[in-house]
């Protein structure tokens, strides 16, 4: 009885201190990591969707910002933190689908170092000439870029643009100048300065200043056209093959992540990419929200790694 009684007096004692450790989740801010820098598309949808979930979760969340490598860093950042749902990767095919097949010693395994959590969506990119460029449309830029080989310059500041430019100088066999740089936003005063004459670019970057005639739209690279801008043919319409690539996004956390972890992110994500007020945000940036459950991500990612394998090489992007 007396043992009984002294378990009973050390189990009361320490009754705080497993309150403390079984706090109900989220008990502090979460992080989402992502792969380009402040101001880029991603970063902008990030804050949309951290914000919404913050209020359903009664914690903030953070967007961190991770640029380089081709997104690599970023889900570096994630793959080495602690799988207790805190931290996540607001991912897009960059990190997800391209850095495995750009480096002949990939940083991760992308199905065995990350956990699916949801599929967040599509964006669309507008194919985009410096005013001084002498085209209005695809077909006078093929013409242009024909009878000037190598004189075109444009920006790779993220994955998708530099194989969807190489893809698209191949298809018409056409040769063109590429320069990396570490983010979209970063390649913008290049771009509208004239040094660099096209991109591939999201509408997060490139909208405005085409409103102001600082840019002219040619093209989305959408297969149909793009409620943004209406007008704008979609690239089919302008006689070229459909890409067999497209940016998406994804949430990922660390591997490991608890099952009902994922579950409940999941069910957060969902809600709040389902909410019409979200929708219409995101829409504005040229972003389709989708959501999907984990095991739906998983499949869709192995199969991306697979396209995005095949996309490289057709486009003579080799691993380095």
């Amino acid at each position: 009885m007396q043992k009984l009684i002294a378990t009973l007096f050390v189990a009361v004692l320490f009754l705080p201190q497993a309150a403390i450790h079984a706090q109900p989740y989220p008990s502090r801010p979460l992080r989402f990591v992502i792969p380009f820098g402040p101001g880029s598309a991603t970063d902008t949808l990030a804050r949309i969707a951290g914000q919404d979930l913050s209020l359903s979760l009664g914690q903030p969340v953070v967007v961190v910002p991770k640029p380089g490598a081709d997104g690599a860093l970023s889900a570096l950042d994630v793959k080495r933190s602690t799988a207790d749902g805190y931290t996540f990767l607001f991912g897009t095919n960059s990190p997800l689908a391209v850095v495995p097949n750009i480096r002949k010693e990939p940083p991760y395994d992308v199905m065995a170092d990350f956990t699916p959590v949801t599929f967040l969506g599509d964006n669309t990119f507008f194919i985009v000439v410096h005013p001084s460029v002498p085209v209005k449309s695809i077909t006078e830029l093929v013409a242009h870029a024909k009878s000037n080989p190598k004189a075109l310059n444009y920006p790779s500041g993220n994955t998708y643009a530099l194989v969807a430019t190489a893809l698209f100088a191949m298809n018409n066999g056409i040769a063109m100048h590429s320069v990396p740089y570490k983010s979209e936003p970063d390649a913008m005063p290049d771009l509208l300065s004239g040094r660099m004459h096209l991109m591939f670019g999201t509408p997060t970057s490139v909208l405005a200043h085409a409103k102001e005639g600082r840019l002219r739209i040619l093209a989305t690279t959408l297969n149909e056209r793009s409620p943004l801008m209406p007008d704008v043919p979609s690239f089919p319409e302008t006689g070229q093959a459909k890409f067999p690539i497209g940016p998406w996004f994804a949430l990922v956390g660390p591997a490991g992540l608890p099952r009902e972890l994922v579950a409940r992110m999941n069910k957060e994500m969902v809600a709040v990419l389902g909410k019409p007020s979200v929708k219409e945000l995101m829409l504005k940036q040229g972003f389709m929200a989708k959501s999907s459950t984990p095991e739906a991500l998983t499949t869709y990612m192995k199969e991306q790694l697979a396209i995005w394998k095949t996309a490289l090489k057709v486009a003579g992007v080799e691993p380095q």
